[in-house]
């Protein structure tokens, strides 16, 4: 009996948060439907992919990183004939554009939340390319969104809005089901830095990186210097990384790491005390369920998205994304503390009842998105 093929398109998934969930995708698809389908997986570059069983069907598209120009002409060109070609019976394209294809059944995957950003004309400078797509992203997922079977989402309020917004009714809400590696989670021997923090992110304008710097600013000021706080650059990624270095790379209780491998990353989970996550927008925000994974204290924007991704957890406090003298009166919480923590005043959060459709995993997601309902 001939199998059904299952394509998963992710050409443009190089690295960060993205790259991690298309992989998690595929170790869902190894494990529960390799033996009943053919899994063909659509990517950048097949040695970014190196773990996966060798009957997974890799396509390389090396040069989709190019321009936009040449990814258009793959989605909405290219692929209709491969997909003529291979015959899918799902394309779930993980990377928020809807291309031409033939297939029986179709998905997408949004994650992208740059359409509900509004980006200052102050920040055109440091961010041109984020002010373009926060303008016209809206378009690209607007092209062939209503062909899909089912368009999936991270978070409930962005099927709300996206309900609203290309007036559709078929989207899912899929959690990311976050797996920490348990040799790396498991760091026994790992010597725990105190007064520590980490805010683990690639800057971009809304990732808010200066809010924390404000904060360490407001408490040097106070000669509260006995902490130290890790961030994820250290100027070289791109305009808006070399000011927030230039400006306050001359704090003595900030160090400015780069980028980090996911591996290294983890290491740093291990040793850090408390994760600061100040985004003014995600979809998801990957460190916050890492850092719930690893029981660290944690300190998110009062967002949303913060909320929903969380979920139930106590050792967590929220503050205004823009109340840098609030985040300094948290984080002196947290530094001046004893070791039991009783003296801290956590806020604690709740999971949100979410309506069907809703899933909380992959399992789920592709349960829903195979379903033969003809």
């Amino acid at each position: 009996m001939n199998k059904k093929t299952i394509v998963l398109s992710g050409i443009n998934l190089i690295e960060g948060g993205p790259l991690t969930i298309y992989k998690d995708c595929l170790r869902c698809v190894e494990k529960y439907f390799l033996e009943n389908y053919e899994i063909v997986a659509l990517v950048h570059n097949r040695e970014l992919f190196s773990e996966f069983d060798s009957k997974i069907k890799f396509i390389e598209f090396m040069d989709s990183k190019k321009s936009y120009l040449k990814r258009f002409y793959y989605e909405y060109f290219y692929f209709k004939r491969l997909s003529k070609k291979l015959k899918p019976y799902l394309w779930f394209s993980l990377h928020d554009m809807t291309p031409n294809v033939v297939t029986d059944k179709r998905a997408v995957y949004c994650h992208n939340p740059i359409i509900f950003y509004d980006v200052k004309r102050k920040d055109m400078i440091n961010e041109f390319k984020m002010f373009m797509f926060s303008r016209f992203y809206k378009y690209i997922y607007k092209i062939n969104i209503k062909k899909n079977n089912f368009v999936v989402v991270q978070q409930d309020w962005i099927r709300k809005r996206f309900k609203k917004i290309f007036k559709i009714k078929n989207v899912v809400v899929a959690h990311p089901n976050v797996v920490i590696d348990d040799s790396n989670n498991n760091c026994k021997n790992t010597k725990i830095v105190k007064n520590s923090f980490l805010y683990p992110s690639f800057p971009r304008i809304f990732k808010n990186f200066e809010v924390i710097c404000k904060a360490v600013e407001i408490l040097e000021n106070k000669n509260i210097e006995n902490f130290k706080v890790y961030l994820t650059i250290d100027g070289n990624e791109n305009i808006y990384s070399k000011e927030i270095v230039e400006k306050y790379g001359r704090l003595k209780c900030i160090e400015f790491i780069g980028l980090q491998t996911r591996e290294n990353l983890m290491k740093y989970y291990s040793k850090i005390e408390t994760v600061i996550f100040p985004s003014k927008l995600e979809t998801w925000g990957l460190p916050i369920s890492e850092a719930k994974a690893f029981g660290k204290n944690i300190i998110l924007a009062d967002l949303e998205y913060a909320h929903e991704t969380l979920g139930t957890y106590e050792k967590v406090m929220f503050f205004g994304p823009d109340a840098a003298e609030k985040l300094a009166e948290k984080m002196k919480m947290l530094i001046n503390d004893d070791e039991n923590m009783k003296n801290i005043e956590f806020d604690g959060n709740f999971e949100k009842n979410i309506e069907k459709p809703f899933c909380k995993n992959w399992k789920e997601l592709f349960d829903i998105l195979l379903l033969d309902n003809r």
